[in-house]
């Protein structure tokens, strides 16, 4: 069964830091690109970042641009997200996403993936 799953979400004051992972199984996510969305209560889902299936390309929201980091480790499987200077605005539910396609051009930020993480809660709150 092909899965992603999400971890590191939590509750962190302003200013803080979280550390998203995704992790493939079932799949080997060396061939895909992969994107990290969020979802606020009452808005719609986001795109926040996207990593080529190298590494060698991303690509960032203007909302979280200089903020947030995303990485991956095809030897772990793994995709990070991290997030650094965290505001009361990026409290939302996390996704990764994998699309099947090495390069996540211009449309990243759509919900064109074809696998997508069950989510994980992130809360920005003093």
């Amino acid at each position: 069964q092909l899965q992603l799953v999400e971890s590191g979400g939590g509750l962190v004051q302003p200013g803080g830091s979280l550390r998203l992972s995704c992790a493939a199984s079932g799949f080997t996510l060396e061939h895909y690109a992969i994107g990290w969305f969020r979802q606020a209560p009452g808005k719609e889902r986001e795109g926040v970042s996207c990593i080529s299936s190298s590494g060698g390309s991303t690509n960032y929201a203007d909302s979280v641009k200089g903020r947030f980091t995303i990485s991956r480790d095809n030897a772990k499987n793994t995709v990070y997200l991290q997030m650094n200077s965290l505001k009361p605005e990026d409290t939302a539910v996390y996704y990764c996403a994998a699309d099947q396609v090495p390069l996540c051009g211009s449309s990243w930020y759509t919900p064109r993936y074809d696998y997508w993480g069950q989510g994980t809660q992130v809360t920005v709150s003093s």
